[in-house]
């Protein structure tokens, strides 16, 4: 467990520092305990201070300790919502899509209580991004880290915020999420470049008027990609029909709406948790200033527009300026659809509006010069510049990984299903990894897709590399998702082939992030540093492909994993699953399991 090494006052936090422990700083010459430094305060001309800390930490190692806990209440709910004005069935957090915005500051220690109130559902949440170093029991994902809970079941997860940006968090059991069960994290930090007001989340969702658990059984399942009716912003959006012919339709859906000041700098922070759709989001006549990408800070850069794919996050800042307004001071904000990417029926209304009379009522006139992109492989790595330059220096380890596919029926497949080396994922929520490592197995079940990585423990940092080429033939984009990790992006072409030779590798400071794309036809080369001991998930973010078992299992250091879990935490994990394995299970698990 990681232990406070050195005591710093902040500015307005009081806020100590938390770094490695006194021994592994030893042995690892690269780790060096933050040296005081005079405190700054964090302004809306200040954004680079956080006290004591700042952009310059190196947030992988060292982060304050600010002895507050915030704590947090969910409820996961089902019934019925008609987020756009057409009546359906949901799943939510607290009966809102999204659900309540968790914020904290860097720093702090978060419990979060979550509880099931579905009748005939399992749950589990996954805190998207977060590395939960040496607490992988509180990942939140079925039959990787947990079991399912169980309705009339509370787990609380515990944690320390060791980053800060923008994130979210989510059901990971099964296409819960694409139900509406996911909301936001803001964790307040250093930011690279100014801005006066924090609007918070802006989730860009694709929506479907049929449930997706529906549209799984009858398409998906068959490897039919569903096409969804529309989108929401920020959960919310209009759909045009006929309320005399249709009982559903209900036409009292609403546009999303934002108030611009002039001569205001607005921070946004951009969340894409659709099922399947990549967006260009752009708004008319304005210059986006993008400062993050998933919780990374990056070195700022301008742009018309941004390509967020699932999974993703971007933190970008509008300037509202006089000369913007037009006559009635109205413009639409556009998700952007890409239709290259996916099906949508009705993509050109996934809109909101900015106002800068929030008087107004006026449907904009405002049109885009923004072109939308042609491909599906996320904005220009070359763009993506992260502040705190970090290189890989010791490729330890590489796993190669073919992406193919599996009919339905072929070799007794349940469902289609994509496959790595052959193999596509299936858990049991019964019976999680994390029990099998508690259990000092060294076996996994083979549909567990589990790969073993084990440092060398030379006191030298190392880093295991994944390599996944995409074999189909399809030319479809897949984000690629880590968790308990950033990962740095060596290298990502579209049609080629990868052929052994790593001398195109980036290593100096490249990309990095938690969500990366895998090109069409090409391959992904990724690199994480062996620091944090756990079973941790890489899956597809395309709903439909995490069900159908793109997806593989990295078992970090097993012999650490257990000691450096709290006794608290593998409590909880027993009593969630004796809970798990004593109810009834309505729903037979008719997919991968995430």
């Amino acid at each position: 467990m990681r232990q406070p090494l050195l005591y710093l006052s902040a500015f307005f936090t009081a806020a100590t520092a938390l770094t490695l422990p006194l021994d592994t700083l030893q042995s690892n010459p690269h780790l060096t305990p933050l040296k005081p430094r005079q405190g700054c305060e964090n302004t809306p001309t200040s954004r680079e201070c956080w006290g004591e800390f700042g952009l310059d930490t190196n947030y992988y190692t060292t982060w304050p300790d600010t002895g507050k806990t915030k704590e947090y209440w969910l409820s996961v709910e089902a019934g019925d919502c008609a987020p756009d004005g057409y009546a359906r069935t949901c799943m939510t957090f607290n009966g809102t899509i999204p659900g309540p915005t968790i914020i904290a500051d860097w720093g702090d220690n978060l419990v979060i209580h979550v509880t099931n109130n579905m009748r005939d559902n399992g749950t589990a949440i996954h805190w998207h991004g977060l590395h939960m170093r040496d607490n992988s029991l509180n990942d939140g994902v079925p039959g990787v880290t947990q079991c399912g809970i169980a309705p009339g079941v509370t787990q609380t997860y515990r944690f320390k915020v060791t980053q800060y940006g923008s994130t979210w968090y989510h059901s990971h059991f099964s296409l819960q999420y694409a139900e509406g069960l996911f909301g936001g994290m803001i964790f307040n930090g250093p930011a690279t470049a100014d801005y006066d007001v924090d609007l918070g989340p802006l989730f860009l969702s694709d929506w479907g008027h049929t449930e997706g658990f529906h549209l799984w059984s009858t398409m998906a399942k068959q490897g039919i990609p569903p096409s969804l009716d529309t989108g929401l912003i920020n959960g919310t959006n209009t759909w045009t029909c006929d309320t005399g012919s249709d009982p559903r339709c209900l036409n009292n859906g609403k546009k999303h709406e934002i108030i611009f000041e002039p001569n205001t700098k607005y921070l946004i922070r951009l969340v894409n948790p659709a099922i399947d759709a990549v967006w260009d989001f752009s708004i008319d006549k304005h210059t986006l200033t993008v400062i993050a990408q998933d919780l990374i800070p990056i070195k700022p850069y301008t742009t018309d527009s941004v390509q967020v794919s699932m999974g993703q996050r971007y933190d970008v800042i509008v300037e509202a300026k006089p000369t913007n307004a037009t006559a009635d001071g109205n413009y639409w904000l556009r998700a952007g659809f890409i239709g290259r990417c996916a099906n949508n029926i009705n993509p050109l209304n996934i809109t909101g509006i900015v106002r800068y009379n929030a008087d107004s009522t006026a449907e904009p006139t405002s049109t885009s010069d923004n072109v939308l992109a042609s491909t599906c492989d996320g904005e220009p790595l070359a763009s993506l510049v992260p502040h705190l330059e970090l290189d890989v220096e010791n490729m330890f380890n590489t796993t190669l990984e073919n992406l193919g596919t599996r009919p339905q029926g072929q070799d007794g497949a349940e469902w289609f299903q994509w496959t790595l080396n052959s193999s596509s994922l299936h858990l049991n929520w019964s019976d999680p990894t994390l029990a099998h490592v508690f259990r000092n197995e060294t076996l996994f079940p083979t549909p567990y897709n589990v790969v073993g990585v084990q440092p060398s423990n030379s006191g030298e940092r190392e880093w295991q590399v994944l390599i996944i080429q995409d074999a189909t033939g399809f030319g479809i984009s897949h984000p690629i998702h880590l968790h308990g990790h950033d990962f740095w992006i060596l290298a990502a072409e579209p049609g080629v082939r990868f052929n052994g030779d790593t001398s195109k590798f980036n290593t100096k400071n490249p990309s990095r992030r938690d969500v990366g794309v895998l090109p069409g036809n090409g391959y992904l080369a990724i690199a994480f540093e062996l620091d944090n001991p756990g079973a941790w998930l890489v899956h597809c973010h395309i709903a439909w492909h995490a069900s159908q078992g793109l997806s593989l299992e990295f078992v970090e250091s097993q012999d650490r994993i257990e000691s450096g879990l709290s006794q608290q935490a593998k409590d909880e994990f027993n009593r969630v699953c004796q809970a798990w394995n004593e109810w009834p299970q309505v729903h037979p698990q008719e997919d991968s399991g995430i």
